[in-house]
């Protein structure tokens, strides 16, 4: 046997944070590859677009979550996993890498994106740039539907410097104050300039169209700033710049010790708006003494600031991406439909007889509502259960749920108002189902309710059929269309007994055995290292051994060294992990079996599935579950064996052969934590994973 040798070149051991990515700049690499795909001059321009607002979107959650926690352990400054790091040093080199992508995507966007989009007839023009009629028309609205919305505020010793909401564009400006204010307060000089911000509510459109256009626009703060003087007519000309802040928002409640888990969760968002300040936008116009003297007002360091040339909070172009304009955009996938959902037979007897797998957005998720619909009306349904971790705020679901409560049918929901930034939507549906008759349970103390799974008891003669729903996505159409999610449909006795027991588990805290489905946190861990410690065998002993496991984000670290495990014994290794990834692939004498590709293009990877050899006899298992620690020890998850050889022969054939065929979408994970684009041979067939299954029937 050969000496085994670690990333950092010491022999066999335990494994240290050198011997993995960290967490935090794995998932800055993956923002990387977002805005890969923005600077990419192939693709349609208003996708282009998207992407700048989707790397402001991941940017936002990132702070408010990633980095804010990266602040609370700042106390401590202890080493952090990854690299041997220590918290400072991290966020010492998440500034410097965030600020140099910000600075790409700023350059991307106002030197390719906007000029181009202009020439096609859709413009953010400054305000300075309109004729004097169009002017007027900006002055006009300006006058009718921003100036009364809007409160300046000014900073001197009777008026403290105001609370900044997080998220929101603010004009922080110079004004001249009139001594005769302060004279009526016994002062005979007034200071020579005092700090005023003026909030721009969310209200407020940030894209003002000029005129009656539907394709040109003036940003909101650029109106104002250019109409600041009838807001405050004592503005220090030249004076009036941008800024931004971001709070934390990780802000936990704490189970344990509360009696009404949906009050507490209530008042937790409320607390939510006043998290600590983690970051502050400015722009890049504002004067150093201007920049210095709002960190110091919000209780930030100077390293949290960026200073942007551009627009603050891309996020705002998501509308104009969403314009009309369909030469502008990706041509539309088409929606398949599976050849044993055509025919118009009932859909009870199809998938008594068979399972059925959908591959969404290649198959649309109206089938998913359709059936929920089926299933509503269908007199024989005597029960639903179901869980829902995003909801989406026009859900067709829930009131299909609350039109079958409202029938006689037993409906039981389970819905995780503990999912992030979607608690509000989610404590909506749940008082609007309560009303309704639905048993509304909330979840397992300490734990997040991250399955997608329901369970539908149904009459048949004289026995009971239970017919059940395990996927990898939301139940949530809004966001169907741009997730690429797994859903298995099935009646097999064996997963409707475990499905039952599940719903159980989460209702009345009973911890059960269960006999197909793997559960997290019960038994999921210990049964994904079971199947990897038995492709070791079969490695050791000349069988076939392979894994190839696609999933969102890897970052738990028994689970990688077991994959390290593999590939020392010759386990070949395909890992497809969409983000977050801290295994370290192709390090000789520890992971040289091991390959990590990323798939980034116009659809969300999101679907889940995990593929072990087993010495020629494969197993497959679907669902909601990544290898992360929170998704194995903290959150309710479950995994489904797919047994059906038409829907594993799918996949062996087309479903993994293509993601690993990719040559478009696909880049390649380096040992150093840095992504390389698979590169395509001459002659080689184009392979777009994003676009290919749109073309199979």
């Amino acid at each position: 046997m050969s000496k085994t040798i670690h990333a950092d070149g010491s022999e066999e051991g335990a494994l240290s944070s050198s011997h993995f990515i960290n967490r935090d700049l794995s998932l800055l690499e993956f923002f990387q590859r977002v805005l890969e795909e923005a600077q990419d001059e192939s693709q349609p321009l208003l996708e282009r677009l998207k992407f700048i607002a989707i790397l402001s979107s991941n940017l936002d959650e990132f702070f408010m979550i990633r980095v804010s926690g990266l602040k609370e352990r700042l106390v401590n400054d202890t080493k952090v996993a990854g690299d041997d790091l220590t918290t400072a040093e991290l966020l010492s080199e998440i500034h410097q890498r965030v600020s140099a992508m910000v600075a790409e995507q700023t350059k991307c966007l106002t030197t390719q994106i906007l000029p181009s989009l202009a020439s096609k007839g859709i413009s953010i023009e400054t305000y300075a740039e309109l004729g004097d009629e169009e002017r007027e028309q900006m002055c006009a609205h300006f006058d009718d539907y921003i100036f009364p919305l809007l409160t300046p505020q000014a900073v001197d010793p009777t008026h403290p410097f105001p609370y900044i909401s997080s998220g929101s564009i603010n004009l922080g400006m110079l004004a001249k104050p009139a001594l005769t204010h302060f004279k009526k307060r016994g002062t005979e000089t007034a200071p020579e300039e005092v700090f005023v911000r003026v909030k721009i509510p969310p209200a407020i459109a940030r894209l003002v169209p000029v005129g009656d256009s539907d394709s040109r626009f003036v940003l909101v703060e650029d109106l104002i700033s250019s109409n600041i003087e009838r807001l405050v007519p004592e503005v220090v000309s030249g004076s009036c710049h941008a800024f931004r802040i971001t709070r934390d928002a990780d802000i936990e409640v704490r189970e344990a010790e509360t009696e009404d888990l949906l009050e507490a969760m209530e008042q937790n968002l409320k607390a939510r708006r006043f998290g600590d300040v983690v970051r502050l936008e400015v722009a890049h116009s504002m004067p150093t003494k201007m920049a210095a003297y709002i960190p110091q007002s919000v209780n930030i360091h100077a390293d949290d600031i960026y200073r942007i040339d551009g627009p603050l909070d891309c996020t705002a172009f998501f509308k104009l991406a969403g314009l009309d304009r369909p030469e502008l955009k990706d041509v539309p996938l088409p929606e398949l439909i599976p050849a044993e959902l055509e025919g118009g037979e009932d859909v009870f007897d199809v998938i008594s007889r068979q399972d059925i797998l959908l591959h969404h957005p290649h198959n649309p998720y109206s089938i998913i509502t359709d059936f929920i619909r089926t299933v509503v009306e269908d007199p024989d349904v005597l029960a639903i259960k179901m869980c829902l971790y995003r909801i989406g705020e026009k859900s067709p679901i829930a009131p299909l749920l609350i039109k079958a409560s409202e029938s006689g049918k037993q409906v039981t929901v389970l819905i995780e108002i503990k999912a992030r930034f979607d608690e509000e939507n989610n404590i909506e549906w749940a008082r609007k189902l309560e009303e309704a008759g639905v048993h509304v349970v909330y979840g397992l103390i300490g734990l997040k309710t991250h399955c997608k799974t329901t369970l539908v008891v149904r009459r048949e003669g004289k026995k009971l059929t239970r017919y059940v729903h395990v996927a990898t996505g939301n139940y949530n159409p809004d966001t169907s269309p741009f997730y690429t999610d797994l859903s298995l449909l099935t009646a097999r006795k064996e997963i409707g007994a475990d499905a039952t027991k599940l719903f159980n588990y989460l209702t009345v805290y009973h911890q059960p055995v269960f006999e197909s489905l793997v559960v997290a946190p019960i038994y999921l861990r210990e049964r994904m290292l079971e199947l990897i410690a038995r492709e070791i065998e079969h490695a050791k002993s000349g069988r076939p051994a392979r894994i190839i496991a696609k999933m969102n984000r890897l970052a738990d670290a028994q689970m990688a060294g077991a994959l390290y495990d593999a590939s020392r014994a010759g386990v070949d290794i395909d890992l497809i992990v969409r983000g977050v990834c801290t295994l370290r692939p192709g390090v000789p004498g520890m992971s040289e079996n091991i390959r990590v590709r990323s798939i980034v293009g116009r659809l969300l990877e999101h679907s889940r599935l995990y593929y072990f050899e087993n010495g020629g006899e494969p197993e497959y298992f679907t669902g909601s579950s990544d290898w992360m620690p929170r998704n194995l020890h903290r959150r309710v998850e479950v995994l489904a064996p797919v047994k059906d050889e038409k829907i594993r022969t799918y996949f062996s054939e087309q479903f993994l052969s293509v993601y690993l065929r990719d040559n478009v979408r696909a880049r390649m994970l380096q040992s150093d934590g840095s992504y390389v684009r698979v590169s395509r041979s001459e002659g080689e067939p184009v392979v777009d994973s994003q676009l290919a299954f749109s073309s199979q029937t």
